[in-house]
C-alpha cells in the first residue's frame, strides 16, 4: 500500500516536473519576441539620437558665421598705410554692422577685401552729397565717384575665385593696383574740377569726400605691401 502510495506521489512530483518544464518553455518563448522587440527599439532610439546630434552639428556649422579678424591682425596690417587709425577704425567696425559684415579669416588678403568694402560703402554714403545739385562741376563729379565705385567693385569681384584658384596672382595683383589707382584719381579729379569751375561746393564735398579719399589710399597701401604682410604672418600668397 504504501508502495502504491510512493508511485503514485513519484507520479505528481513527474507532472508538477512537466508542468514547471513546460511553463519554463512557455516563458522563454514568450520572452525571446520581448527582448527582440526592446532590442529593435534601442537600436531605433539610438539611431535617431546620432542623426539629431548630426543634424544641429550641421546647423551650427552652416549658421555661425567664420570669426572675424582679431584686431591686433588688422592693427598689423593698417600699419603699413598712410591713414592707420583710419583704417584700423574702419575695417574694425565691419564687425558691429551685420550689413556689410563680411567675417573672414584673420590674413592680410582678407583684411585687405574688408578694406575695399569699406571704400566702396563710404562712396555710397558720399554720392548723394553731389546727387542734388544741377551745377556742371558736380555732375562731372558725380560721373567720376561712380567710375571709382565700379573700379572699387570690379576689384572686389576679381577676389572671389572658385575651388583651388589663387585668389591673388601677381598679374592678378597689377590688374588691382591699376584700378584702385584709378579710382583715386578719379576722386581727386573731382576735387579739381570742383576748384577749376569755383565751386561753391568744393569745401563741403572736400570735407564729406576726406574719408573714402583716405579709405581707397588705404586698399592700395595694403596691396602694396601684401608680399610683406605675408611674410610677416609667415604666409604665402593664396
Amino acid at each position: 500500500m504504501d508502495s502504491v502510495n510512493i508511485f503514485k506521489g513519484y507520479g505528481k512530483v513527474n507532472d508538477l516536473e512537466d508542468q514547471s518544464s513546460q511553463h519554463r518553455n512557455t516563458t522563454t518563448t514568450t520572452r525571446k519576441p520581448l527582448i527582440f522587440t526592446f532590442s529593435i527599439l534601442a537600436i531605433l532610439l539610438l539611431t535617431l539620437t546620432i542623426v539629431v546630434c548630426i543634424g544641429v552639428l550641421i546647423y551650427h556649422t552652416e549658421t555661425e558665421p567664420p570669426e572675424f579678424p582679431p584686431l591686433s591682425s588688422i592693427r598689423a596690417v593698417c600699419e603699413v598705410t598712410r591713414y592707420p587709425e583710419s583704417c584700423f577704425s574702419s575695417i574694425s567696425s565691419l564687425n558691429l554692422n551685420p550689413n556689410l559684415m563680411s567675417p573672414e579669416p584673420a590674413d592680410p588678403e582678407a583684411i585687405f577685401k574688408l578694406s575695399l568694402r569699406v571704400s566702396i560703402a563710404e562712396l555710397s554714403n558720399f554720392k548723394p552729397t553731389i546727387s542734388n545739385s544741377n551745377e556742371v562741376a558736380l555732375g562731372d563729379c558725380r560721373s567720376l565717384i561712380e567710375d571709382a565705385m565700379g573700379r572699387l567693385n570690379d576689384s572686389l569681384v576679381a577676389m572671389d575665385v572658385g575651388p583651388g584658384e589663387k585668389v591673388l596672382t601677381e598679374a592678378k595683383i597689377g590688374d588691382l593696383k591699376t584700378w584702385i589707382s584709378a579710382a583715386m584719381t578719379d576722386q581727386e579729379t573731382c576735387l579739381d574740377g570742383l576748384e577749376e569751375m569755383e565751386s561753391t561746393a568744393l569745401q563741403a564735398v572736400k570735407t564729406k569726400m576726406q574719408k573714402a579719399r583716405e579709405y581707397t589710399s588705404n586698399s592700395l597701401a595694403i596691396l602694396a605691401n601684401l608680399h610683406t604682410l605675408r611674410c610677416q604672418f609667415h604666409m604665402s600668397l593664396h
